[in-house]
């Protein structure tokens, strides 16, 4: 892909406060991943639901696991990326980060994240809105990212002109 410059390294682990960081996600996480996302699964649906699709009422482990080594390998790719939310014992996912090229015109990349159901309006979340601003204008070369249901709503995002 075109999005990022070539010689690009993308962060592997990136530190929040509270003991927590962030780390690019695999199929391995598959047991801590699928309880956050089921766990949160309504939440989810109503953000990332008409968007993408997901995640699916029916989703077994085994389809999450399929997912997450897809995320795996578009990450070794440069293609995309998703970034795990953890503690820093690795005991339990409690969001993720997306970092996608644009599939609406107007940015350099579309960012977006959650965090499970029990840590909204805490103090890890705070941190985490904090976060990925600074750390996207901090570490990644994007000119024009556009964060999905931050700086417009995902209608909004959705009612834009796909990008070319």
């Amino acid at each position: 892909m075109t999005w990022l410059p070539a010689d690009f390294v993308h962060p592997v682990r990136v530190p929040l406060p509270g003991d927590h960081h962030l780390r690019p996600i695999t199929g391995a996480d598959t047991e801590l991943d699928y309880p956050a996302v089921m766990g949160s699964r309504e939440r989810l649906w109503s953000i990332y639901g008409e968007a993408w699709g997901w995640p699916p009422a029916t989703m077994t482990v085994e389809q999450d696991r399929e997912d997450l080594i897809h995320h795996e390998v578009e990450i070794a790719a440069h293609e995309s990326f998703n970034y795990a939310l953890l503690d820093d014992a690795e005991t339990a996912l409690l969001g993720c980060v997306y970092i996608d090229p644009p599939r609406k015109a107007g940015s350099d990349a579309e960012i977006s994240w959650w965090v499970v159901d029990d840590r909204v309006g805490t103090e890890l979340e705070q941190a985490l809105d904090a976060l990925v601003p600074q750390w996207i204008a901090e570490a990644w070369p994007f000119e024009r990212p556009c964060y999905v249901g931050r700086d417009l709503s995902w209608q909004e995002w959705l009612a834009l002109p796909d990008a070319n």
